[in-house]
């Protein structure tokens, strides 16, 4: 059985049913759950019906731990689940508001070369109530503003895990998020990051077209992207472009390619020039990101200064480009690396 947190007003609707307690009902506790509150703090409710509610699964998080950048605020927190696994969210401030980065999944079964998140497989997915509960967590714990409604604006879906690779649930969450009745952060406001499951990224084009695509590309040609991204010997690129191109038509909106450059494997200007004739007829946009080193892996990132370089190639051959900001270098921003570090400390500790 789900937790209450993953619960729709419908699904509340019914629960409500089943305990002898009016519909109405129902509206109140989706609301509470919105905001994080647990049965005991919902105060609108009876006694009775708090007590009901206490003995059900709640399905949540909490924070436990977190770090602050000195450099430019970044949060970047370690969430714990009831059964004791840990995941990770960075919360980051920008000028147009704060972006929410959070997990899909309890580690990642990818096998992303570049990527600490997969070092340790997939554990297990998360339920959509807990991803909404990542956001609730980070609402209470930095406090909005005065000149918003809310603390976090804006969610991006690039944690660990592979988000298409738990469709079901992510969708789940897409529609809990976006409710008006609850946190009500517009589809618009939300991106989505897969490495490439085509059957599922087709199906998504359908059942979620408001949301923006990132693609994690990270290679110009298949040789180079089957070394890196295995899930490419699967899917290659010639049938990521298409279903990728096919969003972008059918949505009208641009898609993001994610590219991280990697010294001596993905930087060259002759990788600029095969990336850009790849992409030539989508609707898109190039991220590009100077590698975050990961200890285990041997790669290498490069410069800022040939980063910008390669955005002046890109754009050269016609492929709008940017170099992404660099948040919580100083916290082990990048995905995986804190909560990877944190499980090795708790083995060592036994």
């Amino acid at each position: 059985m789900s937790g209450l947190t993953s619960m729709s007003i419908a699904e509340l609707t019914e629960l409500m049913a089943e305990l002898g307690e009016p519909k109405f009902r129902a509206r109140q506790v989706f609301e509470w759950l919105s905001k994080g509150a647990r049965p005991e703090e919902m105060t609108n409710l009876s006694k009775s019906l708090r007590e009901k509610l206490s003995g059900l699964k709640f399905g949540g998080a909490e924070i436990y731990d977190k770090r602050i950048s000195q450099k430019d605020g970044t949060i970047k927190y370690l969430f714990r689940l009831e059964d004791g696994n840990i995941v990770e969210g960075v919360l980051m401030s920008y000028h147009y508001g704060n972006t929410m980065c959070i997990s899909t999944q309890v580690g990642c079964r990818m096998g992303c070369a570049f990527c600490a998140s997969t070092l340790e497989g997939c554990v297990r997915n998360l339920e959509a109530g807990e991803m909404l509960s990542f956001i609730a967590c980070a609402e209470k714990d930095v406090p909005h503003g005065e000149d918003r409604k809310r603390t976090v604006t804006n969610i991006v879906l690039m944690g660990s895990g592979e988000p298409l690779d738990n469709y079901e649930e992510v969708v789940k969450f897409l529609r809990l998020v976006s409710a008006p009745e609850g946190m009500n952060i517009s589809p618009r406001n939300i991106s989505i990051s897969t490495c490439g499951l085509v059957p599922e990224l087709l199906r998504f084009t359908k059942e979620a077209p408001h949301v923006t695509l990132s693609v994690s590309l990270h290679a110009p040609n298949d040789e180079t992207r089957n070394k890196i991204m295995p899930i490419n010997r699967r899917y290659p690129m010639v049938e990521l472009l298409n279903a990728a191109k096919l969003y972008a038509n059918e949505t009208g909106r641009r898609v993001i390619f994610e590219y991280a450059l990697i010294k001596d494997v993905n930087s060259s200007r002759q990788d600029a020039k095969e990336l850009a004739s790849r992409l030539k007829g989508i609707n898109c946009h190039v991220n590009l990101i100077p590698l975050n080193h990961v200890k285990e892996r041997n790669l290498m990132g490069v410069t800022r200064k040939d980063a910008e370089q390669f955005v002046l190639w890109l754009e050269g051959y016609g492929v709008s480009a940017t170099v992404r900001r660099e948040m919580g270098s100083d916290i082990e921003g990048a995905c995986g690396q804190l909560r990877r570090k944190t499980l090795q400390g708790a083995m060592e500790d036994k």
